[in-house]
């Protein structure tokens, strides 16, 4: 059975942001969440058409030993919203005769997400929480909020073009690029503008690249500089991400002398 974790108009709503801004945790007897960490501590990044799925582990205890999560839910922390569902599933890996490591699996297909709210989707990326409901053998049980916070990100795309190739040792060469990232209204890539993008060089033999100045993005998200060439190598854009986007290293391309 698929639990959906959407929060809609209406009391559905109210519901929801109760729990996102009342953090608290109550139950019976001595079952407790000790640790939550979510997609292996790692941001859970989404574009606009791939089906993302990532685990939720909860280590849990209790002194009869613990039987399973029976309630899994995650949403946006500053509006309440969230379009990720929960398969209603959890395996739990023993520790010990008290502890337990339960994991469940969380799904979102970004189709859903548009109908998943009433505002501008791409809000609902930021910082998000985690609640749960976790059962021991013997019947104790702890509702907890906000075990857990992690970001859901808006993924994006990075190109770099370097014109002309091949070029003269001291000539003028011309970078250009674009940055983009998911729109999930309507499922398409659009330009990010105003954000401050590095361009990064390695020279020809070199293990790695190093920033060579900042640039900060125009209409449509595009790039575009020059440099002054001193030797072969390869040319990349470099994007470290915000709250809701997606960090992003754009493919090298690489520039032979003449």
């Amino acid at each position: 059975m698929r639990h959906r974790t959407w929060a809609v108009a209406g009391g559905a709503a109210a519901l929801v942001l109760v729990a996102a801004t009342g953090a608290h945790a109550e139950g019976r007897g001595d079952i407790r969440v000790t640790k939550t960490v979510v997609n292996g501590g790692g941001n859970v990044i989404i574009g606009v058409a791939r089906t993302v799925k990532y685990p939720i582990a909860i280590t849990i205890k209790d002194d009869s030993g613990v039987k399973k999560i029976t309630d899994l839910s995650t949403f946006n922390r500053s509006n309440g919203y969230g379009f990720i569902t929960w398969d209603g599933d959890s395996s739990c890996v023993k520790k010990s005769a008290t502890t337990s490591v339960c994991t469940g699996t969380m799904t979102v297909d970004p189709g859903w997400i548009a109908d998943s709210d009433d505002i501008d989707s791409n809000k609902v990326a930021g910082v998000w929480q985690v609640n749960a409901t976790v059962k021991a053998n013997d019947g104790d049980y702890w509702i907890s909020d906000n075990i857990a916070q992690y970001k859901v990100k808006r993924a994006s795309k990075l190109t770099t073009d370097a014109t002309p190739e091949p070029v003269a040792k001291g000539a003028k060469l011309t970078i250009n690029g674009k940055l983009t990232r998911a729109n999930w209204e309507n499922l398409e890539y659009h330009g990010f503008t105003g954000q401050d993008v590095k361009l990064q060089y390695r020279p020809a033999g070199a293990a790695h690249y190093s920033t060579v100045k900042t640039v900060k993005t125009g209409d449509a998200g595009k790039l575009s500089t020059k440099v002054t060439v001193t030797s072969a190598g390869s040319w990349r854009w470099y994007f470290p991400g915000t709250t809701t986007t997606a960090r992003i290293v754009s493919t090298g391309d690489a520039v032979t002398l003449k």
